[in-house]
């Protein structure tokens, strides 16, 4: 959905912001071959730090989202291109006065490229209404790898997400055939419930694809049993579905920067290179 058309059910006071980006392979690297954007959502310069791939960051300059804000980005990545997509920090979405705030990603993947979506956590505070929606589309022989951590409430200073309701989808296809289609709702009874969340405060999302059973089990290495957390990984067809469930973005981040740097290789073929902005 572009979200530049709910113009008129949006507060003046609003911002109303949408990136569009492409990418394209050229002679020996990938480059950002088209910009277009609208309101404050921009990029940083492309770097190069491993040669051909183009890493780029995704910049938000208000810092946090309230309550009829609607932020899209929309991206394309080009035959044989390579990109991977970052944001220097985390995105949070403020308590809302009865609005909600709405972010759409929209990533499409073409043949023989391949896609990393790997932003920083989004911060929920208690009394946020937020939709967010996830679209990713592959070609048939595109790769993936991408993660989202969602952390509600402030565990950090002992504030629970304790009103609000969120609505969180995550829809990845390849050639429109669905490989992964979720959609979670969650409010203060959602996040305690037994049946929910047990409590925990931070939930993370990481899939790869194409994977297999050798990727599934060089992962499985890599999980601990800690009774702060629960984690899983299994396989569907040849998607790689991580899961993470506790009370710590910080230790959700470095699991899956692990997995990232484990796996990327195998999904890729190359060998891990964090960006810089991860280190600051």
């Amino acid at each position: 959905m572009n979200l530049l058309h709910r113009k008129a059910e949006i507060s003046p006071s609003a911002w109303l912001a949408q990136l569009d980006l492409g990418f394209s392979y050229r002679r020996d690297k990938t480059v950002l071959s088209t910009k277009s954007q609208r309101g404050p959502l921009t990029v940083q310069r492309a770097f190069y730090p491993e040669g051909d791939v183009c890493h780029l960051y995704i910049l938000h300059p208000p810092g946090g989202v309230v309550g009829g804000d609607s932020l899209t980005i929309n991206t394309t990545v080009k035959a044989n291109a390579s990109a991977l997509l970052t944001t220097p920090g985390a995105t949070k979405f403020y308590r809302s006065q009865g609005e909600t705030a709405y972010q759409n990603q929209s990533l499409t993947v073409a043949e023989n490229a391949s896609l990393e979506w790997l932003p920083q956590e989004n911060i929920y505070f208690s009394g946020a209404q937020v939709q967010m929606r996830t679209d990713i589309d592959l070609a048939d022989n595109a790769s993936l790898i991408a993660w989202e951590t969602h952390c509600f409430g402030m565990p950090t200073n002992n504030e629970a997400f304790a009103e609000g309701t969120l609505c969180l989808d995550f829809f990845l296809k390849r050639n429109g055939i669905p490989l992964l289609m979720e959609k979670m709702q969650v409010n203060a009874d959602r996040v305690s419930s037994v049946t929910g969340l047990r409590g925990h405060s931070v939930m993370g999302l990481l899939v790869a694809t194409a994977a297999d059973n050798d990727v599934l089990d060089k992962v499985r290495e890599l999980l601990i049993d800690d009774d702060g957390h629960l984690i899983s990984a299994t396989l569907i067809d040849e998607c790689l579905v991580v899961r993470y469930l506790g009370c710590s973005t910080a230790s959700c981040r470095q699991l899956f920067i692990l997995i990232w740097q484990r796996i990327r290789p195998f999904v890729l073929d190359r060998e891990a290179c964090l960006p810089r902005i991860w280190a600051t």
